[in-house]
């Protein structure tokens, strides 16, 4: 039976562009989006969210060094087109909706597309991780699902309990 290095460098042939260096190189951005959305967020639950899922994200990293470890190669991150264009969707609402009553609205949502991506690598990454008998790698995985899972549900809460009622409160 392969190895899960050897299994490993299937995903890659076999997968069409979906890898663990793309996820790789959207952390690292994620890591330098989440504080400038933190500090240009005006409520206190959003800032308290961002800095939070920053501190997560520096977890997330780590375990995806252990991923690559465990596949036999070192972490490095592959330009991802995808996270840049969300990432720049966040900026242009920063840019956009400073001083208004939207600009938590948007933050969120911003924020929440983010998450989908993630939800939706970590989802796929973890289903061809067992497929090919990785059990390790799938474990760290849905670690890292489970969590982007819950930061979604609570932006979500956040959201529908407050940030969209105050901006639509203040806009009125």
């Amino acid at each position: 039976m392969p190895s899960e290095h050897e299994r490993s460098t299937e995903v890659p042939k076999r997968r069409g562009g979906i890898s663990l260096k793309d996820i790789y190189y959207a952390e690292k951005q994620i890591l330098k989006a989440l504080p400038k959305m933190a500090k240009a967020a005006t409520a206190p639950e959003l800032k308290q969210a961002f800095e939070k899922h920053r501190d997560q994200t520096e977890i997330h990293v780590e375990r995806l060094a252990d991923v690559f470890e465990i596949i036999g190669k070192a972490p490095r991150g592959k330009t991802c087109d995808a996270i840049l264009g969300i990432i720049d969707e966040g900026k242009s609402i920063i840019e956009e909706f400073e001083g208004s009553p939207a600009l938590d609205a948007g933050l969120l949502a911003a924020a929440q597309a983010v998450e989908h991506y993630e939800i939706s690598r970590y989802g796929t990454l973890k289903a061809w991780a067992q497929q090919l008998g990785m059990a390790n790698a799938a474990k760290l995985l849905d670690q890292t699902l489970t969590d982007e899972m819950k930061t979604d549900q609570t932006l979500s809460q956040l959201g529908e309990s407050k940030i969209n009622k105050q901006a639509l409160a203040k806009a009125a």
